[in-house]
This record gives C-alpha cells, sequence and structure tokens, in this order.
C-alpha cells in the first residue's frame, strides 16, 4: 500500500510539472509578514531558464515587448509594456538587481511607481522579489518567485492583491511559450 502511494504522489507530481499551471503557495511566514509565493514549472533546462530572465531577446519575448537588464549586483531591469515607448521613458518599470547566483537566484528591488498610493511608495524599502532557479529533472525547471517586505493596513493589502494577480498574470505568459 506504501508503495502505491508514492507512486500516485510521484505521477501527480509529474502530471502538475507538465500541466504548466502557476501555483500559489503564498503563506505567512514566522514574523507575521506576507510572503507572495508562485511556483511553475518550465520545461526547459535550467540554463535557457536562467537566459529567459537575464537576457534582453528573451525578456522582451514573455515579460514585455521594450526590456533591457543589466546582469550585475547594483544592475538592473528595466521594462515598458508600450512598443512606442523607449527604455527612458517615465512609464518604465525599473527593477534594481540586489544580488544574483547564476543559475541560482535573481533578487530584485520592487520600487512602487506613481500607480500606488503615497504612502505605500514611502513605505516600500524592504519589498523585494527573489527568483530561485530549481532544476527539478531533466528539461524541467522550477521557479519560484517570493515577494518579501510588505507592509501592513489596507493600502498594502490593495497592493499585494495587485502582485498577487499581476505577477500570475505574468507567469503564465511565460508557460504560454512552452505549451
Amino acid at each position: 500500500m506504501k508503495n502505491y502511494i508514492v507512486v500516485v504522489i510521484l505521477m501527480l507530481q509529474s502530471i502538475l510539472a507538465k500541466s504548466q499551471v502557476v501555483l500559489n503557495t503564498s503563506y505567512i511566514n514566522h514574523s507575521g509578514e506576507k510572503v507572495l509565493r508562485l511556483e511553475a514549472v518550465l520545461p526547459v533546462d535550467i540554463t535557457t531558464a536562467w537566459k529567459l530572465f537575464t537576457t534582453d531577446e528573451k525578456l522582451k519575448n514573455w515579460i514585455a515587448p521594450v526590456a533591457h537588464i543589466e546582469l550585475k549586483a547594483g544592475g538592473y531591469i528595466i521594462t515598458n509594456y508600450d512598443t512606442a515607448k523607449s527604455l527612458t521613458d517615465s512609464s518604465c518599470i525599473t527593477l534594481p538587481i540586489l544580488s544574483f547566483i547564476d543559475k541560482e537566484l535573481l533578487v530584485l528591488k520592487v520600487n512602487l511607481n506613481g500607480n500606488f498610493v503615497q504612502s505605500v511608495r514611502n513605505e516600500d524599502v524592504q519589498l523585494q522579489e527573489i527568483i530561485q532557479f530549481k532544476e527539478t529533472g531533466k528539461n524541467q525547471t522550477k521557479i519560484i518567485s517570493s515577494m518579501t517586505g510588505w507592509g501592513t493596513g489596507n493600502d498594502w493589502d490593495k497592493t499585494y492583491d495587485f502582485f498577487a494577480k499581476g505577477n500570475e498574470w505574468t507567469y503564465k505568459e511565460l508557460l504560454k511559450h512552452y505549451k
């Protein structure tokens, strides 16, 4: 019976990995802080998965049509969803790169723009996205995105909800390239 359960669990994991879904595994950490956590398995090797996040060409395919990355600590990812805009336009989204480990980890500072209320923008000093890359099998890489540093209160709850929906949509866009 025990072996049967293990086989069923392994089959379910395999089906989930191939179904190309974005799982929301968010939680509250031991300090009582929210962690917005999304997971997806890409049917590519870890080198390919890393390039999807760290090269201009690949970022333009799935995250935004206007994109550039300076991959270094102190570098940045800058994007714009409007193809008529340049990378210097004020509507661009800039994510400073706090640190990275090749093919393992990418840590981005999230700076809230004018779409968010001023009180939240004033308090976003700890908001960041930690993206982990884990090889889970031949040509399978799990991407784990965890956003931490949330404040508290109604305006922060709205900001969290915005990113919960937006990040899920973004990672689904990434998965569309691998159907």
